[in-house]
Parts: structure tokens; C-alpha cells; sequence
């Protein structure tokens, strides 16, 4: 795993309201960071991807053979739908989530959306030996991530409240310092309101 994802993050707890919704590219450490922001902030975390999976019973690229990506994206866009209508959750997205206009919407309406953000060589290295993209199962992976990347961080951007470039940091740091731009964008939201 990533040198970014290594460690813990730390137990003491912060208050922050509502929703925060993960999105992002494919190996940009939504679900890791996802699980210990969770814990950090005493929420429950969900992943969008690992909830279809658990209720279809098979595996992504399984669905992509069959029902191909638009079956999936439908799939995808009901439990956009379903998650983001929970409370206090932390909720990590397929990294195509934001293709969807009706899924940008309900996140940004329903929660805080952090886009982590990864440069394209990051990503790269992270995904080569991963079997389960299938959007990745081509013959040159290293441009088809390019090609997704250019096309979904204008997407990213759109729906994002914060971006937060993921770097190579442990997984501790990574998520203090997100926890730090939470609180403060809490604080402005806070003093604006007064």
C-alpha cells in the first residue's frame, strides 16, 4: 500500500456536522482516508463501490461485463441517492460517481464534498497491479488514466467544497490536515451565519 495510506489516524475526536462526501479519482485514497476520517469524526462510513458489490453479490468489473459501465452507473446513481440521504456519514465515491449531474447534485446539496486529489503519476503507480478498475483493463492504462483524469477533475472541482491534494503523507497527516481545512471552513460557515 501507498506510503500515504501507512499509519494512524489519531482517536481524539472532532465535532463536524452533516455529511462529508469523498470523491475522486481511482487510487487517490478515498476509502482509506474515508474509514479513518469516519473514525476520527465518530461518523459511519460507507463506500459507494463496496455497498454495490454487497448487493449484487459479485464484484464491480463482474457487473461491468454484464450490465456494461451504463448498467453499473445506474447502480451507482441509486445508491448516491439512498447514501445521501443519510446522516452524519462519511461516504467514499466511485471515482466516476461525479459523471452523473443528478449525483454532483445531491452530494453537494447533502453534505461537504472533499475531492483528494492526486497528481496522474501517483495514480498510476497506485492502480498498476489493481485487477478490479475495469476501466483500467485496457492495453495502455497509463494514458486511459490520463484521458479519465483530464475529463473528471473539472467535474471534481465543480462539486467540491475542498480539494485537498493528497501528496504522499501518512495517512495521519493526511487526514489532520483535512480534519484542520473541516473545522476551519466550519468556523466561516459559523461566523458568517452570526
Amino acid at each position: 500500500m501507498a506510503s500515504y495510506l501507512r499509519g494512524r489516524a489519531s482517536k481524539s475526536p472532532v465535532s463536524i456536522p452533516g455529511n462529508i462526501f469523498l470523491v475522486g479519482m481511482m487510487g487517490a485514497g478515498k476509502t482509506s482516508v474515508g474509514r479513518a476520517l469516519a473514525r476520527r469524526l465518530g461518523k459511519t462510513f460507507h463506500d459507494s463501490d463496496h455497498i454495490i458489490e454487497e448487493r449484487t453479490g459479485v464484484r464491480i468489473p463482474v457487473i461491468f461485463d454484464i450490465e456494461g459501465e451504463q448498467g453499473f452507473r445506474n447502480r451507482e446513481r441509486a445508491v448516491i441517492e439512498e447514501m445521501t440521504g443519510h446522516d452524519n456519514i462519511v461516504l467514499a465515491t466511485g471515482g466516476g460517481a461525479v459523471l452523473d449531474v443528478d449525483n454532483r447534485r445531491l452530494l453537494r446539496e447533502r453534505g461537504t464534498v472533499v475531492y483528494l486529489r492526486a497528481a496522474v503519476r501517483e495514480l498510476i503507480n497506485r492502480t498498476r497491479h489493481d485487477r478490479n478498475r475495469p476501466l483500467l483493463q485496457t492495453s495502455d492504462p497509463q494514458a486511459r488514466i490520463r484521458a479519465i483524469f483530464e475529463e473528471r477533475d473539472p467535474l471534481y472541482r465543480e462539486v467540491a467544497h475542498l480539494v485537498v491534494e493528497t501528496g504522499s503523507p501518512t495517512l495521519h497527516s493526511l487526514v489532520n490536515r483535512l480534519v484542520g481545512q473541516l473545522v476551519a471552513r466550519q468556523a466561516k460557515a459559523t461566523s458568517s451565519a452570526q
